[in-house]
């Protein structure tokens, strides 16, 4: 009796041990963002946590917290660092701090048109790029998305450079973002993204620097008037995963994990790609905000002394401009 009782606890023990071996082995990531819920990158990471559970079998599940939930950009990209978030979505301008060459595809007009800015997105001179700030950092790059084409966002009408000249423009916390407001005579004011439409409410700034989809999805266009279409800056958001996930992961989990990020890069591009091409009618149908046509080659003339000193700034490797223009 004593015997079975014995075995009996034995076969207990163990069972509490796989049970307890099973729940250790699921996992809940927490992927942090700045975006609204409405905005085309919480849509695709929603898309992306559903693609990483299905991979895994439910091992390892994401947990998306949007809206500067769990902080800032510039707060985000330091938590990554010590793993208080464990995937953050950033721009390449943020992630530049620690490798300055990255934001060179954030230069004024470094693009010839929007369809050589996607090719960029999963180019191999691109990833060459992450692959130096990974170096630099620790953290791993898995993938990018297209995050748009900025305009000015105002409230007087803006067609030359000159009618720039001392507006105050909210800019992202990232020095890149000044170079076009200054190289047109503007004051280039940082604000947190979170706090964009108080200021332009209040007006601490009178003019704002985003693309489309980011003008419609924070209602801007409730505090703005115009918007000018100059397309003078492309950014990308990065899907940046810590080292203390990647390197904990099999390859079978990597695997799954640069699936999800590599479907959550087209998916968003795709999402941000069809907003540009219907937002002005929808808007302007709406009555929302008026749209102007800049003189666009007098920008990138203004412009182009900017282009020129930002790729010595930025120490970016010799031929990667060129291999830029190639695309």
């Amino acid at each position: 009796m004593r015997q079975l009782t014995a075995l009996g606890i034995c076969a207990g023990s163990l069972l509490g041990l796989a049970l307890s071996g099973s729940a250790a082995a699921q996992q809940a990531l927490k992927l942090a963002h700045v975006y609204e819920t409405e905005h085309p990158m919480h849509t695709a990471a929603l898309e992306a946590a559903q693609s990483m559970k299905e991979c895994t079998g439910g091992e390892i599940t994401i947990e998306v917290y949007p809206a500067s939930q769990l902080g800032k950009e510039t707060a985000l990209n330091e938590q990554i660092r010590f793993g208080g978030v464990d995937i953050v979505f950033t721009g390449q301008n943020f992630a530049a701090g620690a490798y300055p060459a990255l934001a060179i595809g954030a230069a004024p007009y470094i693009f010839k048109d929007r369809d050589q800015a996607l090719r960029y997105r999963t180019s191999d001179v691109f990833k060459e790029l992450w692959q130096g700030w990974q170096e630099a950092t620790g953290q791993h790059i898995l993938s990018a998305a297209y995050f748009g084409a900025f305009n000015v966002s105002s409230n007087d009408p803006i067609v030359t450079p000159e009618d720039m000249q001392g507006m105050k423009v909210r800019v992202p916390d990232a020095p890149l973002y000044m170079a076009f407001p200054e190289a047109v005579g503007a004051n280039p004011t940082p604000v947190a993204f979170a706090e964009v439409y108080l200021a332009l409410q209040q007006g601490v700034v009178s003019a704002s620097v985003n693309p489309l989809p980011v003008t419609y999805a924070k209602k801007f266009y409730e505090v703005q008037d115009y918007v000018a279409l100059t397309n003078h800056l492309i950014e990308y958001v990065l899907w940046v995963v810590g080292d203390h996930v990647w390197s904990g992961f099999s390859e079978a989990q990597q695997g799954c994990l640069q699936e999800t990020a590599d479907r959550f890069g087209e998916q968003a591009s795709a999402l941000v790609v069809e907003q540009e091409d219907s937002l002005r009618d929808e808007m302007t149908a709406a009555g929302m905000i008026e749209f102007t046509d800049p003189d666009v080659d007098a920008f990138i003339k203004a412009t182009e002394e900017a282009r020129q000193r930002l790729v010595g700034e930025l120490e970016v490797p010799e031929g990667v401009v060129e291999r830029i223009k190639n695309l």
